[in-house]
Protein backbone atom coordinates (compact mmCIF):
# COMPACT_ATOMS: atom_id res chain seq x y z
CA UNK A 1 0.00 0.00 0.00
CA UNK A 2 1.42 3.50 -0.67
CA UNK A 3 2.15 5.72 1.51
CA UNK A 4 0.47 9.08 1.38
CA UNK A 5 2.16 12.63 1.56
CA UNK A 6 -0.36 14.80 2.95
CA UNK A 7 0.57 18.61 3.01
CA UNK A 8 -1.51 20.33 5.75
CA UNK A 9 -1.31 24.49 5.82
CA UNK A 10 -2.91 26.45 8.57
CA UNK A 11 -2.86 30.16 7.74
CA UNK A 12 -3.74 32.35 10.42
CA UNK A 13 -1.52 35.41 12.02
CA UNK A 14 -2.20 34.58 15.53
CA UNK A 15 -1.71 30.83 15.25
CA UNK A 16 1.41 31.52 13.25
CA UNK A 17 2.49 33.66 16.59
CA UNK A 18 1.85 30.68 18.88
CA UNK A 19 -1.07 33.21 20.31
CA UNK A 20 -3.11 30.23 20.20
CA UNK A 21 -3.00 26.25 19.03
CA UNK A 22 -3.88 25.57 16.01
CA UNK A 23 -6.82 22.72 16.31
CA UNK A 24 -7.74 23.13 13.22
CA UNK A 25 -4.60 21.54 11.12
CA UNK A 26 -4.63 19.12 13.93
CA UNK A 27 -8.52 18.50 12.68
CA UNK A 28 -7.39 17.79 9.29
CA UNK A 29 -4.66 15.13 10.09
CA UNK A 30 -7.02 13.38 12.46
CA UNK A 31 -9.40 13.39 9.82
CA UNK A 32 -7.12 11.92 7.45
CA UNK A 33 -6.00 9.29 9.63
CA UNK A 34 -9.56 8.23 9.98
CA UNK A 35 -10.37 8.18 6.27
CA UNK A 36 -7.00 6.93 5.03
CA UNK A 37 -5.66 3.00 5.76
CA UNK A 38 -2.63 4.47 4.13
CA UNK A 39 0.37 5.16 5.79
CA UNK A 40 0.47 8.91 5.84
CA UNK A 41 3.09 11.22 5.88
CA UNK A 42 1.98 14.68 7.01
CA UNK A 43 3.98 17.77 5.64
CA UNK A 44 2.53 20.84 7.80
CA UNK A 45 2.89 24.53 7.75
CA UNK A 46 1.23 26.95 9.98
CA UNK A 47 2.05 30.56 8.39
CA UNK A 48 0.85 34.36 8.90
CA UNK A 49 -1.69 35.46 5.93
CA UNK A 50 0.24 36.87 3.96
CA UNK A 51 -0.09 36.03 0.42
CA UNK A 52 3.88 35.50 -0.81
CA UNK A 53 4.48 33.39 2.49
CA UNK A 54 0.97 31.22 1.50
CA UNK A 55 2.25 30.77 -1.87
CA UNK A 56 5.62 29.41 -1.06
CA UNK A 57 4.41 27.09 1.59
CA UNK A 58 2.03 25.31 -1.08
CA UNK A 59 5.02 25.21 -3.54
CA UNK A 60 7.46 23.82 -1.26
CA UNK A 61 4.65 21.35 -0.16
CA UNK A 62 3.54 20.03 -4.04
CA UNK A 63 6.64 20.64 -6.32
CA UNK A 64 9.40 19.61 -3.44
CA UNK A 65 7.62 17.62 -0.98
CA UNK A 66 5.46 16.34 -3.90
CA UNK A 67 2.14 16.01 -1.67
CA UNK A 68 -0.09 13.83 -3.12
CA UNK A 69 -2.85 16.24 -1.52
CA UNK A 70 -2.09 19.52 0.25
CA UNK A 71 -5.26 20.83 2.17
CA UNK A 72 -5.25 24.06 3.44
CA UNK A 73 -7.33 25.63 6.63
CA UNK A 74 -8.15 29.31 7.13
CA UNK A 75 -8.21 32.57 4.74
CA UNK A 76 -11.39 32.09 2.73
CA UNK A 77 -13.34 34.69 3.67
CA UNK A 78 -14.10 38.09 1.97
CA UNK A 79 -12.11 39.75 4.93
CA UNK A 80 -8.69 42.02 3.50
CA UNK A 81 -6.27 39.63 5.01
CA UNK A 82 -7.94 36.43 4.00
CA UNK A 83 -5.79 35.72 0.80
CA UNK A 84 -5.34 31.58 1.06
CA UNK A 85 -7.42 30.96 -1.86
CA UNK A 86 -5.78 34.11 -3.88
CA UNK A 87 -2.38 32.11 -3.07
CA UNK A 88 -3.98 28.46 -4.52
CA UNK A 89 -5.46 30.39 -7.52
CA UNK A 90 -1.57 32.00 -8.20
CA UNK A 91 0.41 28.69 -7.82
CA UNK A 92 -2.10 25.81 -9.53
CA UNK A 93 -2.17 25.14 -13.04
CA UNK A 94 -5.70 23.75 -13.08
CA UNK A 95 -8.91 24.91 -10.79
CA UNK A 96 -11.44 22.28 -9.67
CA UNK A 97 -14.48 24.97 -9.00
CA UNK A 98 -16.80 21.56 -7.98
CA UNK A 99 -15.00 21.28 -4.97
CA UNK A 100 -15.47 24.83 -3.54
CA UNK A 101 -19.17 24.75 -4.69
CA UNK A 102 -19.96 20.91 -3.30
CA UNK A 103 -18.49 22.66 0.39
CA UNK A 104 -20.53 25.64 0.67
CA UNK A 105 -23.69 23.68 -0.59
CA UNK A 106 -23.12 21.61 2.38
CA UNK A 107 -22.09 24.07 4.71
CA UNK A 108 -25.10 26.26 3.77
CA UNK A 109 -27.02 23.71 5.22
CA UNK A 110 -25.68 25.03 8.86
CA UNK A 111 -24.59 28.94 8.39
CA UNK A 112 -26.24 31.27 5.83
CA UNK A 113 -22.86 33.05 5.56
CA UNK A 114 -21.22 30.12 3.81
CA UNK A 115 -22.24 32.28 0.75
CA UNK A 116 -19.29 34.01 2.10
CA UNK A 117 -16.91 31.39 1.49
CA UNK A 118 -14.22 31.88 -1.73
CA UNK A 119 -13.18 28.03 -0.95
CA UNK A 120 -11.90 26.01 -3.76
CA UNK A 121 -9.41 23.53 -5.33
CA UNK A 122 -6.62 23.11 -8.06
CA UNK A 123 -3.74 21.05 -9.39
CA UNK A 124 -0.27 22.46 -9.11
CA UNK A 125 2.36 20.14 -9.82
CA UNK A 126 0.48 16.80 -9.79
CA UNK A 127 -0.40 17.70 -6.58
CA UNK A 128 -4.63 18.43 -5.09
CA UNK A 129 -4.98 21.50 -3.15
CA UNK A 130 -8.27 21.41 -1.37
CA UNK A 131 -9.32 25.10 0.69
CA UNK A 132 -11.03 24.15 3.60
CA UNK A 133 -12.68 27.07 6.19
CA UNK A 134 -11.01 27.75 9.50
CA UNK A 135 -13.21 26.11 11.80
CA UNK A 136 -13.10 22.26 13.27
CA UNK A 137 -16.20 21.50 12.45
CA UNK A 138 -16.77 22.86 9.49
CA UNK A 139 -13.67 20.86 8.05
CA UNK A 140 -14.74 18.06 8.88
CA UNK A 141 -18.18 18.62 6.80
CA UNK A 142 -16.83 20.01 4.14
CA UNK A 143 -14.00 17.10 3.99
CA UNK A 144 -16.97 14.35 4.23
CA UNK A 145 -18.78 16.29 1.49
CA UNK A 146 -15.88 16.12 -1.48
CA UNK A 147 -13.40 13.47 -0.28
CA UNK A 148 -15.26 10.41 -1.94
CA UNK A 149 -14.00 12.29 -5.30
CA UNK A 150 -10.33 12.88 -4.32
CA UNK A 151 -8.64 9.28 -4.23
CA UNK A 152 -9.69 9.45 -7.99
CA UNK A 153 -8.57 12.73 -8.45
CA UNK A 154 -5.40 11.63 -7.03
CA UNK A 155 -5.35 8.78 -9.24
CA UNK A 156 -5.92 11.27 -12.51
CA UNK A 157 -2.89 13.29 -11.88
CA UNK A 158 -0.67 10.34 -10.94
CA UNK A 159 -0.30 10.56 -7.03
CA UNK A 160 -0.38 7.55 -4.77
CA UNK A 161 -3.12 5.03 -4.41
CA UNK A 162 -5.41 5.80 -1.52
CA UNK A 163 -7.14 3.22 0.29
CA UNK A 164 -10.27 4.60 2.59
CA UNK A 165 -11.72 2.81 5.40
CA UNK A 166 -14.92 1.94 3.61
CA UNK A 167 -16.58 2.36 7.25
CA UNK A 168 -15.23 6.03 7.70
CA UNK A 169 -16.12 7.48 4.16
CA UNK A 170 -16.33 5.40 0.67
CA UNK A 171 -14.05 6.77 -2.03
CA UNK A 172 -15.93 6.71 -5.71
CA UNK A 173 -14.09 5.20 -8.66
CA UNK A 174 -15.76 4.68 -11.96
CA UNK A 175 -16.24 0.77 -12.55
CA UNK A 176 -12.67 -0.80 -13.54
CA UNK A 177 -10.73 1.31 -12.17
Amino acid sequence: MDTIHIGVVTTSDRASRGIYEDISGKAIMETMQEYLKNELEFHYRCVPDELHIIEEALLDLARDKKCDLLVTTGGTGPAPRDVTVDATLAVCDKILPGFGEQMRAVSLQYVPTAILSRQTAGICCSTLIINLPGKPKSIRECLDAVFPAVPYCIDLIGGGYMVTDDEVIQAFRPKGK
